[in-house]
């Protein structure tokens, strides 16, 4: 499993989209958490293998109906040591 730091702009916060994410993200066994950045993006932080990045990616470009998905920037994380019980919203 590989950790992942996706960064997400475009009109992404107060349009449900953390919950959309947290909810599609859990279903597919996603471990890891989504929280609003004060600049306006959205950071998701994720453990996942590679068969599982198509997905992954493919909920974050759509987002909840309210929301308008610019741009994602993906960053593989070198080490995390966190340990995640599902995938949470992070406040």
């Amino acid at each position: 499993m590989e950790s992942y730091r996706f960064l997400i702009s475009g009109k992404v916060q107060g349009v449900f989209y953390r919950k959309f994410v947290a909810q599609k993200l859990r279903a597919l066994g996603i471990q890891g958490y989504v929280r609003n950045l004060p600049d306006g993006r959205v950071e998701v932080v994720a453990r996942l293998v590679e068969e599982e990045m198509p997905a992954v990616l493919e909920t974050l470009k759509e987002g909840s109906p309210m929301s308008e998905v610019e741009k994602i920037v993906t960053q593989s994380l070198d080490e995390d040591d966190l340990i995640y019980d599902g995938f949470e919203i992070r406040y």
